[in-house]
């Protein structure tokens, strides 16, 4: 087994979010600062550093406004939630070859178990690394290095699966075979061939247990 270790991304890799985060953004935007803010821009950050950091961005003076704002539209958002075609039996497969799985992402973990109760995966996981768990978070590598602590595992043994260029960036940083997918519908796929340079690129969950 190539990789006995492998590590998820949760935001357009296992879940279908990408709509519900924009339309979160784009609420707070423009409820908290009558901003038309395009969607290039709201979404260019999502899956680095936070939902605080990402909002600083827009106002230094009303960040707590604008966390406060998207969470109270988007937490209620996860009920609709589906995991994207394929995903929950590529999951099941590889705990059937006997792999251990985690949940790497820049989520607070309340908002995680919103989307697990959604999105019936939550079981296959051996951990769950959420923002509250590290200080820095992606695209520096100590998000994964923590779950490869806590599943005492080494780099070498884990592959880490996202859909943004801050996951290629940490899994790169972190010594993890890092695999885009294009899934996602957040971020652009020429963008990751042009700069982030993944291990591997894979289009379908197929594609990607074939990587694994």
């Amino acid at each position: 087994m190539r990789f006995p270790i492998v590590l998820f991304d949760l935001d357009g890799t296992l879940v279908d979010s990408g709509p519900i985060i924009l339309a979160s953004y784009r609420h707070a935007t423009r409820s908290v600062l009558a901003l038309d803010v395009p969607d290039a821009e709201l979404m260019a950050l999502v899956g680095g550093p936070g939902l605080v950091e990402q909002m600083r961005r827009f106002s230094e003076e009303r960040t707590e406004e604008l966390v406060r704002v998207y969470r109270a539209h988007n937490e209620p958002l996860h009920a609709g939630l589906l995991a994207f075609p394929g995903i929950e039996d590529a999951l099941r497969a590889l705990k059937a070859q006997g792999r251990r799985l985690g949940v790497v992402t820049a989520k607070r973990k309340p908002t995680v178990e919103l989307a697990f109760a959604a999105v019936r995966i939550g079981d296959l996981f051996d951990v769950l690394v959420g923002s509250e768990d590290t200080e820095r978070h992606k695209p520096e590598p100590e998000p994964i290095l923590r779950a490869l602590d806590l599943l005492g595992a080494s780099a070498g043994d884990a592959a880490y699966v996202g859909d943004s260029p801050y996951d290629i960036s940490a899994a790169r940083a972190a010594g993890v075979h890092a695999i885009w997918v294009s899934w996602g519908g957040i971020h652009d796929e020429q963008r990751i061939l042009e700069g982030e340079r993944p291990d591997a690129i894979v289009h379908t969950a197929e594609e990607l247990l074939a990587a694994l």
